[in-house]
């Protein structure tokens, strides 16, 4: 089934600015929240499709990419979020789908490198924050321990093919045009065994399951790729090793939503603890708890921020901070006595219209609106 639009997905124009998106991301993702649609897979799904949708198009690069190619820019690992650099070989860009378009892959020496490999991993957000070591197992080839990768059965070695004379590629004409392809004979390398290997067929690499150890750092944001050089697939006949890309899916949290290094957490107060004010206790990502204050008269989408709550920087040893969005919840089931109560409260509002400065500055609006002037 073909992917829908990201633009499309968070109801924006393809013009949209950084402030529009994000908008747009926010008020889709307290309406879909898992949280607030408990057991409804078509809002978790929905939910899904609209974080996947604001990180592409969050991302200058990743945007840029995405108006140019579609959702072919990040299919079959095209593209990765980080793009750090070093150390783990953080990947994005473009380079893979230029790659792709215009050939290349790593050959030296006319022998064939192994083919890089992919992976995925899910990881849950606090694990994301502290980061954590995974296990990942893969499928590939690794060097052949009968021949040690030569290739031979024997020690009588390789001789140059005859169907390319060594050069490792053949030509052949099609109309006007002169096109070049792999030697189907020694598959690029330029040389044919003379006695191969009974176990890996004269290619030097055999067929394995291997699992490795993958330190996924804090801070890293969903949809990172992570390349493990030299952990791919075993180069023919002694050729350099392809490498592994690990990408990380982040699972969505029941509690947190994350905006880069900022962590956002929809808080529903009651009705009393709006309007008297007064200190509630919320979780933070890094697994303590925090105090804060409400004052007197809150309303629904007042915000609070609590400084270095947030999200780990990668990288570094800064944090974003966390904001705590309030919802005001009505009581929908009364007793009679809480009834009497707000009953009584409600005749005493109607004589100190005060306290509800909204309420009446709207009302006097529809007011004057019924009366015709304005």
């Amino acid at each position: 089934m073909a992917k829908q639009d990201y633009y499309a997905t968070l109801g924006v124009e393809r013009g949209a600015s950084a402030d529009e998106l994000k908008k747009a991301y926010r008020k889709l993702a307290m309406q879909y929240h898992p949280d607030r649609n408990p057991g409804d897979a078509s809002a978790e799904a929905k939910f899904k499709e609209i974080n996947e949708a604001y990180d592409i198009l969050k991302d200058d690069q990743k945007r840029s990419a995405y108006d140019r190619f579609g959702h072919d820019a990040f299919e079959n690992g095209g593209m990765g979020g980080g793009g750090m650099g070093g150390g783990f070989g953080f990947e994005g860009g473009l380079g893979d789908i230029f790659e792709q378009m215009f050939g290349g892959g790593r050959r030296s020496g006319g022998t064939q490198s192994g083919s890089d490999i992919k992976a995925g991993v899910e990881i849950d957000l606090k694990d994301a924050f502290a980061g954590t070591k995974v296990n990942v197992r893969v499928a590939t080839r690794m060097t052949c321990d009968a021949c040690n990768g030569s290739g031979s059965a024997d020690k009588s070695g390789s001789e140059t093919c005859g169907t390319c004379a060594g050069a490792g590629r053949i030509r052949a004409q099609q109309g006007f045009f002169l096109v070049e392809r792999t030697c189907p004979t020694c598959g690029g390398s330029g040389k044919v065994v003379r006695n191969p290997c009974k176990v890996c067929a004269g290619s030097g690499t055999v067929a394995r399951e291997k699992t490795l150890s993958v330190q996924i750092p804090a801070g890293v944001e969903d949809g990172t790729r992570i390349r493990l050089t030299g952990e791919g697939e075993a180069g023919s006949r002694g050729a350099p090793p392809g490498d592994l890309y690990v990408h990380v899916s982040v699972r969505p949290h029941p509690i947190f939503q994350r905006d880069g290094a900022n962590i956002f957490c929809r808080v529903p107060l009651l009705m009393t603890q709006a309007a008297l004010g007064g200190e509630i206790e919320v979780p933070t990502i890094d697994g303590s708890a925090a105090k804060v204050k409400i004052p007197a008269g809150t309303q629904s989408g007042d915000q609070f921020r609590l400084r270095n709550k947030g999200f780990s920087v990668l990288r570094s040893t800064q944090r974003g901070d966390m904001y705590i969005q309030v919802a005001v919840e009505t009581p929908q089931h009364l007793t009679r006595r809480q009834r009497e109560l707000l009953e009584e409260f409600a005749r005493e509002e109607s004589g100190h219209k005060a306290g509800s400065p909204e309420h009446e500055g709207f009302f006097a609006k529809v007011k004057d609106f019924f009366e015709g002037r304005s």
